[in-house]
């Protein structure tokens, strides 16, 4: 049988396969061949009740994350909260980069929006990140803005991520009342919020799923080599074409479009500031030597 991978606990893999949910196992030769099944994935199982079943194979991902464990992933709703914890052009970039890196649509939501006045700061980021051509959804009307990211869901995968606190199951439960996700209170010494989402699960929600994940406070670009970053910044794509070398990196090199358009301001300054760091994050990590098979 075929389905697909809607829950993963305990060492137990729940699959969906026409309208019935089975409990499976990995077979032993996954840990062999190192194997790990994600949620998401779609499966070839065999199962002689809906609680005694194995995973036999999994069928080809189109992509895959880390954290949160989740594959086949379509779009990322990025939850970016104003206050508690405060914004972060930095985080939301880090997100942004990932999610391109990965091939998934972004979705910003900026969340907490009546807790500040900062009227301009938001329209501010509003208007970057539009201008770039990323969906931008700003909380400032709670009921419209949670209809209009639910439009978003129908027949497409979304994970949530942010930062922990940000608000991602508060969104979640608005979506879907009754759900109850549990949220998290804010660490007033850390200005962070604790985990409370502790295994990944799709949910069924508006004719799609969405899984609710745990957040995180910073993201480390370990798969992503430095020539690959230039690319996970549409807007440098846009302009890349009219700089002098053809693999320019925007740094050092003359005639450089990107550099160009910074300083006119067509190009947020901060989003070239954060490239600039990973760029450095990057070129300065440790190798990761792996295991030959």
């Amino acid at each position: 049988m075929k389905g697909q991978i809607r829950k993963a606990l305990s060492g137990f893999y729940y699959v969906q396969s026409e309208e019935v949910l089975y409990q499976t196992r990995a077979r032993g030769n996954f840990r062999n061949r190192k194997i790990t099944p994600l949620v998401g994935d779609e499966v070839v199982f065999e199962s002689t009740s809906l609680t005694d079943g194995y995973l036999l194979e999994i069928l080809p991902r189109h992509n895959e994350l880390v954290r949160p464990s989740v594959a086949n992933v379509d779009q990322g709703v990025i939850v970016a909260s104003l206050v508690e914890p405060n914004f972060s052009y930095n985080l939301l970039d880090r997100f942004l980069v990932t999610l391109e890196y990965k091939e998934i649509e972004p979705i910003i939501y900026l969340s907490k929006t009546d807790l500040t006045d900062e009227t301009e700061t938001l329209q501010e980021i509003v208007e970057k990140y539009q201008k770039i051509g990323y969906t931008v959804i700003a909380a400032t009307e709670d009921e419209k803005a949670v209809r209009e990211l639910e439009r978003l869901f129908p027949e497409r995968l979304t994970v949530f991520m942010g930062q922990s606190g940000a608000g991602k199951s508060t969104l979640l439960n608005r979506i879907v009342p009754g759900l109850e996700l549990e949220t998290a209170e804010i660490s007033e010494s850390l200005g962070r919020g604790k985990h409370t989402t502790r295994h990944v699960e799709l949910i069924p929600i508006a004719e799609g799923l969405v899984a609710d994940t745990p957040g995180f406070s910073s993201i480390d670009f370990l798969d992503i080599e430095a020539r690959e970053l230039p690319k996970q910044f549409p807007e440098f794509v846009a302009a890349s074409s009219e700089c002098r070398f053809r693999e320019c990196m925007h740094v050092n090199e003359p005639q450089c479009e990107v550099k160009k358009q910074v300083k006119a301001g067509e190009i947020a300054a901060t989003r070239y500031e954060n490239y600039v760091q990973f760029l450095e994050e990057i070129e300065n990590r440790r190798p990761v030597y792996r295991k030959k098979k």
